[in-house]
Order: C-alpha cells, then structure tokens, then sequence
C-alpha cells in the first residue's frame, strides 16, 4: 500500500494584517483519520520543511486532539519534509490541506507541484481542500495543459472570503482564479459540506468539506 502526501503551507501571517495564519488543523486532522483508520501511512511536506504554523488551533475538536496527541503523527507534522526529501513514485495520492497561508506560498511552489504532477501521472489522485486548491493552479501536466483545465474544481469561494473580510487582503481570489484557469468551478452555499470529484481530481469547498474530501479520496484509492 502505497503512502499518502499531505502538503502544508509554511506561510504564517494574512498579508501585511500582522494576523497569524497556516494550515487549518481539521483540515489535516479530519482526513487524516479517514485515511490513517483505513490503514494508509501519512507523510507531510511543506514548502520550507521544518514545523509549519497553525491556524484554527482548537482541541476541543475530538479529532483534533486525537491527531495533536498523536506521537508519531504529531513528529511528523512538527517536522515535515522538505520538498528535495519527496520520492513521488512512494505515493499513490497527494492532498493539499487549506488555511489561508496556503494562498501565498503553494500557488508557486514549483518543486511541490511537480511532485504532484508525478504522483497524477503514475495513476495517483490529487485532492484539496478550502484554500488548498490554490496549489492546483499552476500544476500542469507533461502534455503543457493545465491540471484543472476542463474539470470539475472546487475551493473556498467568494461569498466565503466575503464573510471572513479577507478580500482584500488575499494576493487573489481563489475562486475567480480556478475558473481563470479552465477549471469548472462548483459551489454551494457558505460553510456547506460540498466535494467535487472529477476522476483522479478530488476537491473540497471549505473546512467543512474536510471530512468528506478524506472519505471521497479513500474510495478512489480503494478502487
């Protein structure tokens, strides 16, 4: 059984706010023990390596706790790989997991993202979730299309920036960029559950699509 990617930002503040940010931890935690139950070994990479910031720190989230008192999991997400340590053919699926630092370090982040396109052209899947899909934008494949061009995408979206007075402070807005890049974007309305899967393509609306997104990546590789 081939191991599972997860990717984190390694980004801290929103913009020049001063406000902390990083990765949203039930946006790890939750489809994390999805998959972990299901048996699959977890590894985590940020762009710097190293112990990432967390945003969304709340143990009074069973499954939060469960993940942050976990030994070995708890080692690895304070110490994730750098991008150099990644061997792509070890993974059958990468997930990128959302917080809003994710929208200033991963959208670049070449070395990661041919990581990606490794793991999706060797038959893997690729999933995100929340502001995580803002990793996809730049992903292209070896033909020089797109990753998202002319498939069913979803991410955190306008309204729900909106509500959290981040629009103006984002370097984009996720949404408009996944449709700027071919992809079909799908929502529903704010804080709602939604997952869209479009082959080996899986993405989540926000964190409450977390859980979901963990599930629907768990059925793809059990297929």
């Amino acid at each position: 059984m081939k191991k599972i990617l997860f990717v984190v930002t390694s980004h801290g503040t929103k913009g020049d706010t001063g406000e902390k940010t990083g990765y949203y931890l039930g946006e790890v935690s939750h489809p994390w023990e999805v998959l972990a139950d299901a048996g699959y070994e977890i590894d985590f990479v940020s762009p710097k390596g190293g112990n990432p910031p967390v945003d969304g720190f709340d143990l009074s989230d069973p499954i939060n706790k469960k993940f942050w008192e976990n030994k070995q999991y708890h080692e690895k997400i304070t110490h994730t790989l750098t991008p150099e340590q990644i061997n792509p053919a070890d993974y059958s699926a990468i997930f990128y997991a959302g917080g809003h630092g994710a929208m200033w370090d991963l959208p670049n982040n070449t070395k990661i993202a041919d990581i990606a396109t490794k793991i999706y052209e060797q038959n893997g899947i690729v999933a995100a979730v929340c502001h995580g899909p803002a990793a996809l934008l730049n992903i292209k494949l070896s033909n020089g299309k797109y990753l998202i061009d002319g498939k069913k995408v979803n991410g955190f979206s306008n309204e729900e920036e909106e509500l959290v007075k981040l629009t103006q402070v984002v370097p984009f807005l996720l949404e408009d960029q996944l449709k700027q890049r071919g992809g079909i974007y799908e929502k529903s309305a704010p804080w709602q559950n939604h997952v869209t899967q479009d082959s080996r393509l899986i993405t989540g609306q926000n964190p409450q699509s977390a859980k979901a997104v963990g599930e629907a990546l768990k059925k793809a590789l059990q297929q």
